[in-house]
């Protein structure tokens, strides 16, 4: 079992993987002048970028959710991996062989990424061969009924896994996996006689994240029920690499389409993919055995964001049965942590997109998406069907089910809006939907956190010292000038300590010796937070702020020793008195060459 990572191999990793470059598999950075970039936090929802990356430091920062760190802290909170987890991506990713200490102690099994992705990979591979062979033609009689030739299936790396017990097994152990790193990649699993494969005598799909890495499978069984008891699709178990709720199936093919077009088609399966990508709906993406959820609504807000907001469409193609009105009612609430327009694509007849290729050719899917309807009102309809509006009684129900629907639109300009649609479709006044919709929430505003207001002139002096102080050191020389209660704000005076205990320092072992996360959070994104100056940040800009803090400390302490002044008698402390009143003249004078040179007259 390999012990821990060498201390020269992590630096190396670190230095060698620039965060931008890493940052931008995941999401779309945009230039932001002064050597950062921008984008949408991936770390929480947000309507405009806050998540800052300085290339030149290394780190990144989001100013709405405080998540910031180095290049290794990214990929560890993004990825749900462990330290040396994301070492050891971070290498695979450069091609970089890491070294080992050795004797290092352990206590639970070793997890290596680029391990359990080699195993994924070389399983499809194995699949895909398998597809070729005599015994695998019913596999490949189910794509041919279904659209799908040999290109297409090679496009997609559809492969077959045989109808045997451990073909697949002994195929990976000849090239040297372990049983362990098998069992860890769902690949086997545990049957009476040993170690047998997780798939058999089914069409197998590589299932990949957004890199491109193979994570997982799917795997549509072909035999009867009679002979094959198990679901009719089977997906890979949840792993170290394969978090379903956190993948996309074609999101790998589909990313730059959808960032490019400000589009993305969610369908329902597999085949629905590769039915969309073929007919040229080439955004189309769909989860993997579960739900659309808020792990997906993240990875799909990422790539629909423009330079400071969201724009684009989400186009839901449900099926048209009730299952189909079930999820995109589920979606509708959903859609609230939207900002890009949501859309559902539904055929009358009830077709997916695999059936309708089949049926009708390329245009129709095309077609499918083209004919879109916004979610909002396909919600709306999906309730109103349900009712007889053609009776009164049937009428004013149906407007108290929907009701609470237009109450949760949260866009306040697009509520009157479907206010009159609704009055239309049921066929009454405006004024009673109206009325109906405020009595069920259609008026109430939501009220975010109170929060610290760090936008207060001193505090923001404060801020952008430190800020000077962390990003351009050699030029921030009038610092070990300053006052003692130079900064009122807490967290910020505990950075000023640790600063000035280090002496000459890297932003790492700052944030390394930094003793709460608070700190470790302040210290990045005052990292790569930009300061605040229209041109060039100059010396003049610089001594200019370090001198109105100054300033501003000798303010704080005037007023302290004129209050002390007030409760002295100058007659029964006459001595105490002089010597306080002759410190106050000093540091009047201190602060007036201090106000002039904020004001760069001298």
């Amino acid at each position: 079992m390999a012990g821990r990572i060498k201390d020269e191999d992590v630096t190396y990793i670190r230095d060698h993987s620039p965060i931008d470059d890493v940052v931008s598999d995941y999401v779309q950075l945009k230039n932001a002048g002064g050597g950062q970039k921008k984008g949408l936090c991936p770390f929480h929802d947000e309507k405009s970028p806050s998540f800052h990356v300085t290339p030149s430091k290394g780190f990144f920062h989001c100013f709405g959710c405080q998540v910031g760190g180095d290049v290794i802290a990214f990929i560890m909170k993004l990825e749900h991996l462990t330290f040396t987890e994301t070492v050891e991506r971070l290498a695979d990713r450069i091609g970089y062989t890491l070294r080992y200490e050795a004797g290092g102690v352990s206590s639970g099994p070793s997890i290596n990424r680029s391990r359990l992705v080699a195993a994924n990979t070389a399983a499809s591979i194995f699949y895909q061969e398998q597809l070729q062979l005599p015994a695998a033609q019913h596999g490949r009689d189910f794509l041919t009924k279904r659209g799908f030739d040999r290109d297409a299936a090679k496009n997609f790396n559809v492969g077959y896994a045989p109808d045997e017990w451990d073909g697949l097994y002994k195929h990976l152990k000849g090239k040297g996996f372990t049983d362990e790193e098998l069992n860890l990649a769902g690949l086997i699993k545990e049957g009476s006689k040993g170690m047998i494969d997780r798939y058999r005598n089914r069409l197998i799909w590589p299932v990949k994240d957004i890199s491109g890495d193979v994570v997982g499978f799917g795997a549509r069984k072909l035999a009867s029920d009679e002979i094959d008891t198990g679901p009719k699709y089977l997906n890979s178990p949840e792993t170290p690499v394969y978090k379903k709720n956190q993948i996309l199936y074609g999101l790998d093919l589909a990313k730059k389409e959808i960032a490019k077009n400000r589009q993305v088609v969610i369908v329902e399966g597999y085949t629905d993919v590769m039915a969309a990508h073929l007919a040229g709906v080439t955004t189309a993406v769909a989860t993997c055995g579960t739900a659309f959820g808020d792990e997906h609504i993240r990875i799909i807000r990422r790539l629909l964001m423009d330079a400071d907001a969201f724009r684009g469409e989400v186009i839901f193609t449900f099926d048209g049965d009730a299952a189909g009105q079930k999820a995109a009612l589920r979606a509708f609430e959903d859609d609230q942590k939207f900002v890009a327009q949501t859309f559902v694509a539904v055929e009358p007849s009830g077709m997916d997109p695999c059936e309708l290729r089949q049926a009708h050719g390329d245009d129709a899917v095309r077609n499918l998406v083209a004919r879109r309807v916004p979610l909002f009102e396909f919600a709306i309809k999906s309730v109103i069907a349900n009712y007889d509006i053609t009776a009164a009684e049937g009428r004013v129900n149906a407007l108290n089910q929907v009701a609470p629907l237009l109450g949760k639109i949260r866009d306040a300009s697009l509520r009157p809006e479907y206010v009159r649609l609704l009055a239309g479709w049921l066929g009454m006044e405006v004024d009673i939907v109206s009325t109906a919709v405020k009595k069920n929430g259609g008026a109430t505003n939501v009220v975010g956190e109170k929060k610290v207001n760090l936008t207060d002139p001193v505090l923001m002096l404060e801020r952008e010292v430190l800020k000077v102080r962390l990003q351009l050191p050699t030029l921030a020389t009038s610092w070990v000038d300053l006052e003692s209660n130079a900064f009122s704000f807490t967290l910020y005076n505990q950075l000023r300590l640790l600063l000035d205990n280090q002496g000459e320092f890297n932003t790492q072992e700052l944030i390394d010796k930094a003793d709460s996360e608070e700190l470790k959070s302040l210290i990045t994104e005052l990292v790569v937070e930009p300061i605040r100056t229209d041109g060039e940040v100059s010396d003049r800009y610089i001594n200019s702020i370090l001198a109105r803090l100054r300033e501003v400390a000798l303010s704080r302490s005037i007023a302290e020793i004129k209050s002390t002044l007030q409760r002295l008698n100058p007659v029964e402390n006459e001595v105490q008195y002089q010597e306080i009143f002759t410190q106050l003249v000093g540091m009047e004078a201190a602060r007036r060459v201090q106000k002039e040179l904020a004001l760069g007259e001298s």
